[in-house]
C-alpha cells in the first residue's frame, strides 16, 4: 500500500468531520489535508489506546524520532504517515516543531487529565489544535503573516467545540477537560460529572462554555485578512461545520452532552459545506 493510501484509509475509517471542508480543494491540496490528519489521528489513537502510561510515552518518542525523518532528505521514515509527511513538508514549508507540537499534546493526555485555569486548557489546545490550525493555512497557502494568528485561534473554537461534545465521553475515561476555576464558579462537582447528573448547575456551565466557544469563533474569524479569505475558505468550511456542530448542541440541550455523543448526519453535512463555499460562513 502507498503511504497516500494509507493516509487515506486511515481518513475514511475515522468518521470525523475534520476532511469534510476540504472536498472542494485540488487533488494535491486535499491529500496534503488527508496526511496531515492521519498523522493527527495516529498520534492521538497512541494517547487514547495505550493502557500503560510508559509505553505510550515510548512510543509517542518514536514518532519524533520517525517524524524528525521526515525532514531529512538522505532518511526515509518507518511509519507510512511520516512517509507521506515527507513528501509534502517541503512543498508547503510544514515547520518540524509544529508537527512536534502536537505530539508533545499528545503527551500532555498522558499525564494531564485536569486543567486548573482556561489558561492552562489554552495551552494544551494551541498544543493539539492550534497548530493544527496553522499548518491547515499554510497547506491552503496565505500572504498575511496574520493568517497564522486567525488560524490557531479558530483552531482553538474547533477544539473548545470537541471538548464541550465530549464531555460524557472523557468523564467516562476519567478526564474532565472543563477549566476547575469553572467548576467552581458554577458549583459543580466532579462526581455530578462522572454521575451524569444534568444538574441545573451543571447545565448553566455549560451554556457559559457554548457561548465562550461562540466568542471565539468571531474573534478567531475577525483576524483573518481580506486578502487572504478566498485562500483560506477551505479552512473556513470546516469552522462552519464545527460552529453549526455546537449550534446543534445548545439546541438539543447542552446539559445532555453527559449522556450522548451529538453529531450532524453526513448528508447535511454535505449541504453545509456547499452552503459555506459557495456563500462563506460567518458565525
Amino acid at each position: 500500500m502507498q503511504p497516500i493510501e494509507y493516509c487515506r484509509e486511515k481518513a475514511r475509517n475515522s468518521g470525523s468531520s475534520f476532511l469534510d471542508g476540504f472536498r472542494f480543494l485540488s487533488p494535491e491540496r486535499r491529500d496534503a489535508m488527508t496526511v496531515l490528519y492521519a498523522f493527527c489521528r495516529e498520534v492521538d489513537d497512541v494517547a487514547d489506546d495505550c493502557s500503560d502510561p510508559a509505553v505510550a510515552r515510548t512510543t509517542l518518542a518514536w514518532w519524533r524520532q520517525d517524524l524528525a525523518k521526515a525532514f531529512q532528505a538522505a532518511s526515509a521514515p518507518e511509519h507510512p504517515v511520516n512517509q507521506a509527511l515527507q513528501e509534502i513538508v517541503g512543498r508547503y514549508a510544514l515547520p518540524q516543531q509544529e508537527l512536534e507540537e502536537i505530539i508533545n499534546g499528545m503527551e500532555m493526555d498522558l499525564h494531564h487529565d485536569r486543567y486548573p485555569t482556561f489558561a492552562d486548557l489554552q495551552y494544551y489546545c494551541h498544543r493539539v489544535a492550534g497548530v493544527v490550525g496553522r499548518l491547515i493555512a499554510r497547506i491552503l497557502g496565505f500572504t498575511n503573516p496574520q493568517t497564522l494568528q486567525y488560524a490557531e485561534q479558530t483552531g482553538l473554537a474547533l477544539q473548545l467545540t470537541n471538548i464541550i461534545r465530549d464531555v460524557g465521553e472523557d468523564a467516562r475515561l476519567g478526564r474532565i477537560y472543563l477549566p476547575q476555576e469553572d467548576l467552581k464558579r458554577f458549583k459543580v462537582g466532579e462526581n455530578d460529572i462522572f454521575d451524569a447528573q444534568a444538574t441545573p448547575e451543571f447545565a448553566e456551565l455549560m451554556h457559559f462554555q457554548a457561548a465562550r466557544a461562540q466568542e471565539q469563533y468571531r474573534s478567531a474569524l475577525a483576524l483573518l485578512p481580506a486578502e487572504d479569505a478566498r485562500s483560506q475558505k477551505a479552512g473556513l468550511v470546516m469552522a462552519g461545520l464545527y460552529y453549526a456542530l455546537l449550534q446543534e448542541i445548545i439546541r438539543d440541550g447542552v446539559e445532555n452532552v453527559l449522556k450522548y455523543k451529538i453529531r450532524i448526519p453526513k448528508p447535511r453535512k454535505m449541504r453545509l459545506a456547499l452552503k459555506y463555499w459557495l456563500f462563506g460562513f460567518k458565525p
